[in-house]
C-alpha cells in the first residue's frame, strides 16, 4: 500500500494498548493500558519495526480510528505504531459477545450447564459468520501491513481463525498464535458442532507455532487436533505419532504442515509490582483498609478477581462461611477482603453472578458480623492501587477458579505481601503448574475442602508462611512479561 511502512513484527489482539473516550464536545481522551504485550513490544525497542493491530471496542475507539485512518497518533500510544480496526459494531458485538465470550470462553472453561446449554441453532450460525468476518478483517490488515517474512504474533481465542486465513493470504509470513485461556479437553471441545470444531483447529494450525500457558493446555490442544482432525502429533520433529507416555507433544502435523507447540508460563512483573505497591496512593488505601478490617492482629484473607464465572467467587465465599461455622475460634480474628470487579455486565448471566456475590457476602455479614467485626469486606469497583494495598496486607490469598489459563493474582500476591502470605490455590488454575509445590491446593468444587485449606493457611506459623511466600514469589517471577513475549518472538524467528 502506497505510503504505509510495512512492519517486521506484528501483534494482533482484540484489545489494543490504548483506549479512547469521546467527550460531549467531540474531544477524544486516550488511556494507555498495560500487560505482557505492552511490556514485550516496548522491550524490542523502536528499531524493531513493530505494529500492533487491534479492534475498536467502543464509540471512542471507533471515532479515533476514523479520524486517523485507523493508524493512531504515536502521542496516544507511547510511541508504538498501532492500527485500530473500525469493524462494523454489529459484526464486532456478534463475534465478541456472541461467539468469543459466550461460546469459546465457555467451552475452554467448561462452564456450560449441559442439560440446557449450549444450543447451536440458526442464531448461533449467524453469529459464527460474524466471527469469521471479524477474523477476516484482522487477516486482511495483517496481510496488508506485514513486510516480507515478517513475524506475526496472534493473540487468544478471539482470533483463532486468523492464522489459517493469513497463511492463505501471505504464505511467506512466520505466524504464531498464543492462547491465554485453558484449552478444553477433547470430549468437552466436541460440544461444538463438528464443522466448527474442525474449522477452529484448522485456523490454529495455520500457525508455525501455537503457544500455551501450561503443558496441560498444550496437550489438550494436541489431543483435539489428533482426535477431531486426525492430525499427527510428535515428540520431536520428524517422528510423527511417537509421543512417550505422559509427554506433551512438541508438534502437530496436518495436511503436510507442521505446527510446533510452545509453553510459556507468563509470570509476574516483580520490579513493577514492588515499585508500584510502595507509592503514596497505595499507602493511603492500606490505611483505609486497615480501618475497615479493625484490629491489627486480625488475619486477612484476600481475593482479587473480576466477577467472571470461572473465578468461582461464590464458592469461595461459601468456603469462608464454612470456615466460620466449623471454627468459631476465628470469629472476630479474621476478615475476608474480597475485591470482585464487575466483568462483562452486558451479558445477563454475568450481571446475575455479580449480584449473587453481593448477596452471599451480605448474608455472611448478617449471620456472623458484630458491631466490632465485619467478616467480609466486599469492593466491586475496580481500583488497582487498592488491590495492591490488599496484596500487601494479605496473610492468605484465595485463588480458587473452576478453570483458569494462568491466574496472575496467584503470582502477584506473594511478590507484594509485606509479611508473606499463604496461597490457597485451585488445582485447575494454570498457575498450579508453577506454584503447586508451595501452595495449599484445593479442588475448586469442594467447599468443605477449601474451608479446611483456609484454616490450615491461617494456622501456619509466621516463619513458615514467610518462607513459603519467598519460594512462591521466586517461582511466580521466573518468566516476567518482557521475557515471556521475547521468548515467543525468538522461537518463531528461529523456527522452533
Amino acid at each position: 500500500m502506497v505510503g504505509v511502512q510495512r512492519a517486521q513484527v506484528l501483534v494482533a489482539s482484540n484489545r489494543g494498548p490504548v483506549s479512547y473516550t469521546l467527550g460531549e464536545d467531540g474531544t477524544l481522551g486516550a488511556r494507555r493500558g498495560g500487560g505482557g504485550l505492552v511490556s514485550g513490544l516496548s522491550a524490542i525497542g523502536p528499531d524493531a519495526d513493530a505494529l500492533w493491530v487491534c479492534a475498536a471496542l467502543g464509540e471512542g475507539d471507533r471515532e479515533a480510528s476514523r479520524r486517523t485512518g485507523s493508524r493512531l497518533a504515536p502521542d496516544d500510544t507511547g510511541g508504538q505504531r498501532v492500527r485500530m480496526l473500525d469493524i462494523d459494531p454489529e459484526v464486532f458485538t456478534a463475534a465478541y459477545n456472541g461467539i468469543a465470550n459466550s461460546v469459546l470462553w465457555f467451552v475452554h472453561h467448561m462452564l456450560y450447564q449441559t442439560p440446557l446449554e449450549p444450543v447451536f441453532d440458526a442464531e448461533f450460525r449467524a453469529r459464527w459468520a460474524a466471527y469469521e468476518a471479524y477474523n477476516a478483517a484482522f487477516a486482511d490488515a495483517l496481510a496488508e501491513d506485514a513486510a516480507q517474512r515478517a513475524a506475526v504474533l496472534v493473540q487468544d481465542y478471539h482470533l483463532c481463525l486468523v492464522p489459517g486465513m493469513l497463511r492463505r493470504r501471505r504464505p511467506d509470513l512466520r505466524i504464531a498464535h498464543f492462547s491465554h485461556t485453558p484449552w478444553a479437553p477433547v470430549d468437552y471441545f466436541r460440544l461444538l458442532p463438528d464443522d466448527i470444531a474442525r474449522q477452529l483447529l484448522r485456523g490454529m494450525l495455520g500457525a508455525d507455532r501455537a503457544g500455551f500457558l501450561t503443558q496441560r493446555w498444550a496437550g489438550a490442544f494436541a489431543e483435539c487436533a489428533a482426535r477431531v482432525l486426525g492430525a499427527g502429533t510428535s515428540a520431536a520433529a520428524g517422528h510423527v505419532g511417537v509421543v512417550p507416555a505422559g509427554a506433551t507433544p512438541a508438534a502437530v502435523t496436518y495436511e503436510g504442515r507442521t505446527t510446533r507447540l510452545g509453553v510459556h508460563g507468563l509470570g509476574a512483573d516483580a520490579d513493577f509490582l514492588r515499585e508500584r505497591s510502595r507509592r503514596p496512593d497505595v499507602d493511603e488505601r492500606m490505611a483505609a483498609l486497615r480501618e475497615q478490617i479493625g484490629g491489627r492482629d486480625r488475619r486477612v484473607i484476600v481475593r482479587v478477581d473480576r466477577t467472571e464465572l470461572s473465578k468461582n467467587i461464590v464458592r469461595g465465599l461459601h468456603a469462608y462461611e464454612q470456615l466460620l461455622t466449623d471454627h468459631p475460634e476465628w470469629h472476630g480474628q479474621v476478615v475476608h477482603v474480597a475485591f470482585a470487579y464487575p466483568s462483562r455486565q452486558d451479558l445477563a448471566v454475568y450481571r446475575e453472578y455479580t449480584e449473587e456475590v453481593r448477596r452471599v457476602s451480605e448474608a455472611i455479614n448478617s449471620a456472623f458480623g458484630t458491631e466490632a467485626w465485619t467478616p467480609v469486606i466486599l469492593h466491586v469497583k475496580d481500583d488497582f492501587a487498592r488491590s495492591l494495598a490488599a496484596y500487601r496486607l494479605a496473610d492468605v490469598a484465595l485463588v480458587n477458579p473452576i478453570r483458569d489459563g494462568m491466574n496472575l493474582v496467584a503470582k502477584e500476591v506473594p511478590v507484594v505481601s509485606d509479611e508473606g502470605c499463604a496461597l490457597v490455590l485451585s488445582r485447575e488454575a494454570g498457575a498450579y503448574e508453577d506454584l503447586g509445590e508451595d501452595a495449599i491446593v484445593v479442588n475448586p468444587y469442594d467447599v468443605t475442602g477449601t474451608a479446611a485449606a483456609l484454616h490450615e493457611a491461617l494456622s501456619l506459623r509466621n516463619g513458615e508462611r514467610a518462607e513459603r511466600s519467598k519460594r512462591l514469589a521466586a517461582a511466580a517471577t521466573a518468566l516476567p512479561p518482557t521475557r515471556w513475549f521475547l521468548d515467543q518472538l525468538d522461537a518463531l524467528r528461529a523456527g522452533g
